[in-house]
C-alpha cells in the first residue's frame, strides 16, 4: 500500500505548492485551485438569502477558504506520506502504544503538529529520510503562513487603488464635468490621470485576481458602477477641440479597452466589447448599469 499512498501524498503537497506559487508569485491562470475556491464562494454568496456579498464578506471569506484548503491539503498529503511507515519508523513517548497509534488519524495528527511547527514530540520519525522530511513540512508551514500575510498585504492596497479610481470618477461625475470644461491642457491632464489609474487597476486584476471577488456596496467607490461614466467621458473628450485632450481621450479609451479585455478573459467570458463587458461586470457585482454612469445624487443630469 505504501507505494501508492506515499506518492499520492507527495503529489498533493506538490500540487498545493504549485497553486500557491501561481497564485501569489507568478499569477497566471494555472493557479486553478485558489480560483475555483474563490469563484465557488462568490457564487454561493449570490444565492438568495445570503448576505456575504452585500456585506462585502465574499472576498475575505473566499481568501480564508483558500488558505484553509491549502493548509488542510498539505497536512493530508504529508499525512499520507507518513502513514505507511507507522509505527515502525517512528518513536513514541511513554504512555503511547505504537500499534494503537499508527492509523490515518494519527498520521494526520502528526502532520498537523509538524505543519504548525508545534513540535510536541510525542510521535517523532526515526528513519533517516523521514527525519529530513519532517522539518521540510515545518518549513512549508512557515511558507504558507508568510504567503498568507503577503497575500493580504498585497490584496488590500489593490482594493484601495480600485476604490480610489471609482471615487475619482464619481467626483468628476458629481461635479458635472462637461466636454467644454475638459477642452484644455488641464482637462488633458485629468484624462491622463484616469488612464494611468486604469492601467494600475488592470495590472492589479492580473496580479491579484482574487480582488475581483470583493464587493463594494458604496456606489461612489464601486468601480463597476462608475465605468459607464468613464466610457462616456472618453467618447465625449474625443470630440474636443484641444489636440492634447483628443490624444488623452484616445489613451483613456485604450486603457478602458485593456481593462475590459482582462475582465472578460479572466472572469466574465462574454466575448463582447468594453460596453458589454462592463455591463456584465456591474451585473455580476449587483450594481446597476447605465451607459454613461449613474446620475448625480441630487437627480440633475449632466450639464
Amino acid at each position: 500500500m505504501g507505494w501508492i499512498v506515499t506518492p499520492l501524498g507527495a503529489l498533493l503537497v506538490l500540487g498545493i505548492l504549485r497553486d500557491v506559487f501561481h497564485t501569489l508569485w507568478h499569477p497566471t491562470r494555472h493557479g486553478g485551485l485558489s480560483r475555483l475556491v474563490m469563484r465557488a464562494v462568490w457564487r454561493l454568496s449570490a444565492h438568495r438569502g445570503t448576505r456575504w456579498r452585500p456585506a462585502g464578506l465574499a472576498g475575505p471569506l473566499g481568501m480564508v477558504a483558500v488558505v484553509a484548503v491549502w493548509a488542510l491539503t498539505v497536512a493530508v498529503g504529508w499525512g499520507l506520506v507518513y502513514w505507511p511507515h507507522m509505527p515502525d519508523d517512528f518513536s513514541y513517548s511513554a504512555g503511547l502504544t505504537p500499534s494503537h497509534h499508527a492509523g490515518p488519524v494519527d498520521a494526520l495528527y502528526l502532520s498537523l503538529v509538524t505543519l504548525a511547527t508545534l513540535g510536541l514530540g510525542d510521535i517523532a520519525p526515526t528513519s533517516g529520510w523521514l527525519r529530513v522530511l519532517a522539518p521540510m513540512e515545518a518549513l512549508v508551514g512557515f511558507v504558507l503562513l508568510s504567503a498568507t500575510v503577503a497575500w493580504i498585504l498585497g490584496v488590500y492596497p489593490a482594493l484601495a487603488r480600485r476604490r480610489t479610481l471609482a471615487l475619482r470618477l464619481s467626483h468628476l461625475h458629481r461635479s458635472r464635468t462637461t466636454t467644454r470644461s475638459l477642452d484644455s491642457a488641464g482637462g488633458a491632464a485629468v484624462l491622463d490621470g484616469l488612464a494611468s489609474a486604469l492601467a494600475t487597476v488592470t495590472v492589479d486584476f492580473l496580479q491579484y485576481a482574487e480582488s475581483y471577488y470583493f464587493h463594494d456596496a458604496d456606489e461612489n467607490t464601486a468601480l463597476p458602477r462608475q465605468l459607464g461614466y468613464a466610457l462616456g467621458l472618453a467618447e465625449r473628450a474625443a470630440e474636443a477641440g484641444h489636440p492634447d485632450v483628443r490624444l488623452s481621450a484616445g489613451v483613456l479609451h485604450r486603457a478602458l479597452e485593456d481593462l475590459a479585455a482582462v475582465l472578460d478573459e479572466r472572469f466574465l467570458r462574454t466575448g463582447e466589447g468594453p460596453g458589454r463587458v462592463f455591463a456584465a461586470y456591474a451585473h455580476d457585482h449587483g450594481q446597476p448599469w447605465e451607459p454613461d454612469g449613474p446620475p448625480p445624487p441630487d437627480g440633475h443630469g449632466r450639464s
